[in-house]
Protein backbone atom coordinates (compact mmCIF):
# COMPACT_ATOMS: atom_id res chain seq x y z
CA UNK A 1 0.00 0.00 0.00
CA UNK A 2 1.51 3.47 -1.06
CA UNK A 3 1.11 6.22 1.82
CA UNK A 4 0.15 9.79 0.81
CA UNK A 5 0.87 12.97 1.24
CA UNK A 6 2.22 13.84 4.93
CA UNK A 7 1.15 10.42 5.82
CA UNK A 8 4.09 8.83 4.35
CA UNK A 9 6.40 9.96 8.01
CA UNK A 10 5.62 7.46 10.35
CA UNK A 11 5.87 9.82 13.06
CA UNK A 12 2.98 11.48 11.99
CA UNK A 13 0.89 8.58 11.42
CA UNK A 14 1.86 8.23 15.13
CA UNK A 15 1.18 11.46 16.32
CA UNK A 16 -2.18 11.38 14.97
CA UNK A 17 -2.87 8.09 16.23
CA UNK A 18 -2.26 9.63 19.79
CA UNK A 19 -4.46 12.61 19.08
CA UNK A 20 -7.58 10.58 18.29
CA UNK A 21 -8.62 9.53 21.76
CA UNK A 22 -8.72 13.24 22.20
CA UNK A 23 -11.19 13.31 19.15
CA UNK A 24 -13.56 10.52 20.92
CA UNK A 25 -13.27 11.95 24.53
CA UNK A 26 -14.71 15.65 23.85
CA UNK A 27 -16.75 16.74 26.59
CA UNK A 28 -15.86 14.55 29.05
CA UNK A 29 -14.33 14.92 32.32
CA UNK A 30 -10.66 12.77 32.35
CA UNK A 31 -9.68 12.46 36.03
CA UNK A 32 -6.30 11.33 36.85
CA UNK A 33 -4.39 11.98 40.29
CA UNK A 34 -7.39 14.25 41.24
CA UNK A 35 -7.53 16.17 38.34
CA UNK A 36 -10.10 16.93 36.56
CA UNK A 37 -9.46 17.16 32.40
CA UNK A 38 -12.14 19.04 30.47
CA UNK A 39 -11.77 18.94 26.60
CA UNK A 40 -12.38 22.26 25.04
CA UNK A 41 -12.14 23.69 21.79
CA UNK A 42 -8.28 24.51 22.38
CA UNK A 43 -7.73 21.05 21.65
CA UNK A 44 -9.02 21.25 18.03
CA UNK A 45 -6.84 24.12 17.75
CA UNK A 46 -3.75 22.31 19.30
CA UNK A 47 -4.92 19.30 16.85
CA UNK A 48 -4.80 21.72 14.06
CA UNK A 49 -1.69 23.82 14.90
CA UNK A 50 0.27 20.23 15.32
CA UNK A 51 -0.78 19.05 12.19
CA UNK A 52 0.25 22.03 10.21
CA UNK A 53 3.57 22.06 12.35
CA UNK A 54 4.32 18.33 10.91
CA UNK A 55 3.00 19.68 7.36
CA UNK A 56 5.22 22.44 7.42
CA UNK A 57 8.58 20.86 8.64
CA UNK A 58 7.83 18.22 6.57
CA UNK A 59 7.81 20.70 3.58
CA UNK A 60 10.97 22.09 5.19
CA UNK A 61 13.06 19.45 6.79
CA UNK A 62 11.77 16.46 5.35
CA UNK A 63 11.60 16.55 2.00
CA UNK A 64 14.69 18.41 1.65
CA UNK A 65 16.89 15.66 3.22
CA UNK A 66 14.99 13.32 2.01
CA UNK A 67 15.90 14.25 -1.69
CA UNK A 68 19.94 15.35 -0.29
CA UNK A 69 19.86 11.46 0.76
CA UNK A 70 18.42 10.38 -3.01
CA UNK A 71 20.57 12.09 -4.44
CA UNK A 72 23.83 10.96 -2.12
CA UNK A 73 22.14 7.40 -2.43
CA UNK A 74 21.72 7.86 -6.36
CA UNK A 75 25.17 9.47 -6.05
CA UNK A 76 26.97 6.70 -4.06
CA UNK A 77 25.59 4.17 -6.47
CA UNK A 78 26.82 5.57 -9.52
CA UNK A 79 30.23 6.06 -8.34
CA UNK A 80 30.20 2.41 -6.97
CA UNK A 81 29.48 1.46 -10.67
CA UNK A 82 31.93 3.93 -12.05
CA UNK A 83 34.24 1.69 -9.35
CA UNK A 84 33.45 -1.38 -10.37
CA UNK A 85 34.13 -0.71 -13.92
CA UNK A 86 37.36 0.67 -13.40
CA UNK A 87 38.29 -2.47 -10.95
CA UNK A 88 36.99 -4.51 -14.36
CA UNK A 89 38.82 -1.79 -16.83
CA UNK A 90 41.73 -2.55 -14.57
CA UNK A 91 42.05 -6.44 -14.56
CA UNK A 92 41.69 -6.56 -17.97
CA UNK A 93 44.30 -4.22 -19.38
CA UNK A 94 46.09 -6.59 -16.79
CA UNK A 95 44.92 -9.43 -18.48
CA UNK A 96 45.65 -8.18 -21.42
CA UNK A 97 49.49 -6.72 -20.22
CA UNK A 98 50.14 -10.06 -18.87
CA UNK A 99 48.68 -11.71 -22.22
CA UNK A 100 51.29 -9.19 -24.49
CA UNK A 101 54.15 -9.78 -21.80
CA UNK A 102 53.80 -13.54 -22.45
CA UNK A 103 53.35 -13.01 -26.07
CA UNK A 104 56.32 -11.10 -26.85
CA UNK A 105 58.50 -13.18 -24.58
CA UNK A 106 57.27 -16.07 -26.72
CA UNK A 107 58.26 -14.14 -29.73
CA UNK A 108 61.35 -13.10 -28.67
CA UNK A 109 62.45 -16.16 -27.22
CA UNK A 110 61.46 -17.87 -31.30
CA UNK A 111 63.51 -14.50 -32.88
CA UNK A 112 66.36 -15.73 -30.34
CA UNK A 113 66.43 -19.35 -31.18
CA UNK A 114 66.25 -18.25 -35.17
CA UNK A 115 69.36 -16.01 -34.87
CA UNK A 116 71.69 -18.50 -33.02
CA UNK A 117 70.18 -21.20 -35.81
CA UNK A 118 71.12 -18.01 -38.64
CA UNK A 119 73.92 -17.41 -36.39
CA UNK A 120 75.18 -21.24 -36.48
CA UNK A 121 74.57 -21.63 -40.37
CA UNK A 122 76.98 -18.40 -40.87
CA UNK A 123 79.51 -19.80 -38.62
CA UNK A 124 79.87 -22.75 -40.83
CA UNK A 125 79.57 -21.13 -43.60
CA UNK A 126 82.31 -18.83 -43.09
CA UNK A 127 84.15 -21.88 -41.47
CA UNK A 128 83.51 -23.88 -45.11
CA UNK A 129 85.04 -20.82 -46.85
CA UNK A 130 87.88 -20.45 -44.77
CA UNK A 131 88.38 -24.50 -44.74
CA UNK A 132 88.36 -24.42 -48.99
CA UNK A 133 90.73 -21.34 -49.02
CA UNK A 134 93.10 -22.81 -46.88
CA UNK A 135 92.81 -26.04 -48.52
CA UNK A 136 93.27 -24.22 -52.03
CA UNK A 137 96.09 -22.18 -50.45
CA UNK A 138 97.73 -25.26 -48.85
CA UNK A 139 97.50 -26.78 -52.46
CA UNK A 140 98.91 -24.37 -54.06
CA UNK A 141 101.85 -23.74 -51.60
CA UNK A 142 102.59 -27.64 -51.85
CA UNK A 143 102.74 -26.97 -55.59
CA UNK A 144 105.31 -24.38 -55.22
CA UNK A 145 107.20 -26.50 -52.74
CA UNK A 146 106.88 -29.27 -55.05
CA UNK A 147 107.94 -27.19 -58.18
CA UNK A 148 110.44 -25.42 -56.79
CA UNK A 149 112.06 -28.55 -55.51
CA UNK A 150 111.87 -30.42 -58.67
CA UNK A 151 113.65 -27.08 -60.48
CA UNK A 152 116.63 -27.46 -57.31
CA UNK A 153 116.67 -31.24 -58.68
CA UNK A 154 116.72 -30.37 -62.25
CA UNK A 155 119.73 -27.69 -61.26
CA UNK A 156 121.47 -30.33 -58.50
CA UNK A 157 121.24 -32.58 -61.81
CA UNK A 158 122.93 -30.53 -63.89
CA UNK A 159 125.84 -29.40 -61.45
CA UNK A 160 126.03 -33.47 -59.92
CA UNK A 161 129.06 -33.99 -62.50
CA UNK A 162 130.83 -30.85 -61.33
CA UNK A 163 130.46 -31.87 -57.50
CA UNK A 164 130.66 -35.52 -57.90
CA UNK A 165 134.15 -34.15 -59.67
CA UNK A 166 134.79 -31.54 -57.12
CA UNK A 167 134.10 -34.15 -54.12
CA UNK A 168 136.26 -36.79 -55.71
CA UNK A 169 139.48 -34.21 -56.26
CA UNK A 170 138.90 -33.41 -52.84
CA UNK A 171 139.49 -37.05 -51.02
CA UNK A 172 141.52 -38.00 -53.39
CA UNK A 173 143.51 -34.89 -53.63
CA UNK A 174 143.91 -35.14 -49.28
CA UNK A 175 144.78 -38.98 -49.87
CA UNK A 176 147.70 -38.02 -51.62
Amino acid sequence: MKKIGFFRNPFTVMALAMMIPLFLSHGTVASAAGIDVIPNKTVVIQLINFIFLIVILNIILLKPIRRIIAKRKEKISSLEGNIDKANQDAQEKDEALTAGVREARSKGVAEKEARILEGTEEEKRILEEINKKNQADLLEIREKIAGDAEKVRQSLQEQIDAFAADIGQKILGRAF
